[in-house]
């Protein structure tokens, strides 16, 4: 089993310019480790239900 990931943190309100143009932005790396996290605690969770 790989390693357990933790939740990721949004990025606080300064660590977004709001402009737009950066890439990639720190919102796209926040919801992609988002989705990751949520991915593995989906597959953690039918192992549990599995038994």
């Amino acid at each position: 089993m790989q390693e357990q990931l933790e939740k990721p943190n949004p990025p606080a309100d300064d660590d977004c310019c709001g402009g737009g143009a950066c890439c990639p932005c720190v919102w796209d790396d926040y919801y992609e480790k988002l989705q990751k996290w949520r991915i593995q605690q989906a597959k953690l969770k039918a192992q549990e239900a599995e038994g």
